[in-house]
C-alpha cells in the first residue's frame, strides 16, 4: 500500500496509472513551479489519507513530455484524475485539500 505519491514518467505510465488496479491520481507539475511546490504537501497528505483506495502519483512534465501532451496539459500544477488510464477529472490550479478531496470522492463514488 502506498502512502507516498510514486514517482510517474512517460516510461512507466502503462504499468503505474493503466494498470492500476485502483484509480490514480496524478499530479503533473514541474521543479520550477511556484504553485506546484505549495501544492506538494497536500499531494503527500493525500497520498497517506486515501493509501488503499486511490494511488498518488506524480509526473514532472520537463522530463515526461510525452505523457503531458498526451493529456493535453498546458497549465500547472494539474491534477488528473484516471481510472484505467482513462480521465475522469482534472483539476487545474493550487486547490484545497478539501476541494480536492471532495471532487475525487464524488468521482469515484
Amino acid at each position: 500500500m502506498d502512502t507516498k505519491p510514486i514517482t510517474v514518467t512517460d516510461g512507466t505510465f502503462a504499468a503505474d496509472v493503466e494498470r492500476s488496479p485502483l484509480p490514480v491520481l496524478l499530479d503533473m507539475w514541474a521543479t520550477w513551479c511556484g504553485p506546484c511546490k505549495i501544492l506538494a504537501p497536500v499531494i503527500e497528505e493525500l497520498a497517506v489519507d486515501l493509501a488503499g483506495r486511490v494511488r498518488v502519483g506524480k509526473l514532472d512534465v520537463d522530463e515526461n513530455p510525452a505523457t503531458a501532451a498526451r493529456f493535453g496539459v498546458r497549465s500547472i500544477p494539474t491534477l488528473l484524475v484516471l481510472r484505467d488510464g482513462r480521465e475522469l477529472d482534472r483539476i487545474v490550479g493550487v486547490q484545497p485539500k478539501p476541494e480536492i478531496a471532495r471532487r475525487l470522492t464524488r468521482v469515484l463514488g
